[in-house]
Order: structure tokens, then C-alpha cells, then sequence
């Protein structure tokens, strides 16, 4: 390999060294080809690459998305869970809140009524299920949102 061929391809990695430094990695076996090719920053308009399997977002975006939630299936709520959901609410069709205040509406979340927090055995406690509609489940969550109750 010239040294006009191995810096083009020291330069396409992305490794940005001279043709020395990139003989002595060579020689040294520390190079290996990237075995998936870059991905773009899911940030928006951010033109970065990440490398493949490094997250989601480039070094300067990734603090902004720490908190970013996981989607519903990886917290859970899979096919599982819409399946038992289903269930649940054929079983309970009105909301627990709005029935308490005399009215009958359509219940349409099955909500924990002790927040799981990731606990298996209390996501899947049926005793810790209660059926909601949309809008109490929101008033609700936002409540336990504001005010968390940690338990250790």
C-alpha cells in the first residue's frame, strides 16, 4: 500500500494522522476496520457522526438527552403488558376517579396505582391496578411527578 493509499484511508476512517502515525498503528496491530459505519446525531440539525453502538447522540448532545425516557416497550410495556392491559380494562370498563365522583366515563389506562419504579412483581400485581381515564391518569401522574414518594 502507497502512502498516498494509506493516508486516503486513514483520512476516511476518521482518524486524522499523517502517514507516519498511521504506519506505526498499523504496525503496532492497534487499527482495526470498523466493522458498522457511522451513524448521524439524532440531535436536530446537528451534522456530527457517532460512531455505531455509541448512543444515539454526538459528546456535545448526549448530556442534553441523559434524561430522555426509554420507549415503552424497553420500560415495559410491551405486548405482554397491552395484552394483560386489554384484559384488565374488559374486566373494569370505567374509571376508579370518575366513578368515586358519581360520574361514569370510560376507562381507557390501567394505571399502578403504587408507581413500579421498575419492580417486576409490583408492574404485574393486578391488587395494584386501577382503571383510569385519560384524564385522571394524566392528573395523576403529574401529581406523582411533582411530588415523588422514593421508598428504599
Amino acid at each position: 500500500m502507497s502512502d498516498s493509499q494509506r493516508l486516503f484511508l486513514c483520512h476516511f476512517l476518521g482518524l486524522g494522522c499523517g502517514v507516519s502515525s498511521f504506519r506505526r498503528t498499523l504496525l503496532k496491530g492497534e487499527m482495526t476496520m470498523p466493522y458498522r459505519p457511522s451513524v448521524p446525531c439524532k440531535h436536530p440539525m446537528c451534522p456530527k457522526l457517532v460512531a455505531s453502538g455509541c448512543g444515539k447522540y454526538c459528546e456535545e448532545h448526549a448530556a442534553l438527552h441523559k434524561d430522555d425516557r426509554e420507549n415503552a416497550s424497553k420500560r415495559g410495556y410491551g405486548s405482554k403488558w397491552q395484552k394483560a392491559r386489554k384484559h384488565y380494562l374488559m374486566r373494569h370498563p370505567f374509571c376508579a376517579e370518575c366513578e368515586k365522583a358519581g360520574k361514569l366515563t370510560e376507562a381507557t389506562v390501567v394505571d399502578h396505582i403504587i408507581p413500579h419504579r421498575g419492580d417486576q412483581k409490583l408492574f404485574w400485581d393486578e391488587s395494584n391496578w386501577q382503571p383510569l381515564c385519560k384524564s385522571c391518569h394524566d392528573k395523576k401522574t403529574w401529581n406523582e411527578d411533582r411530588n415523588p414518594t422514593y421508598r428504599f
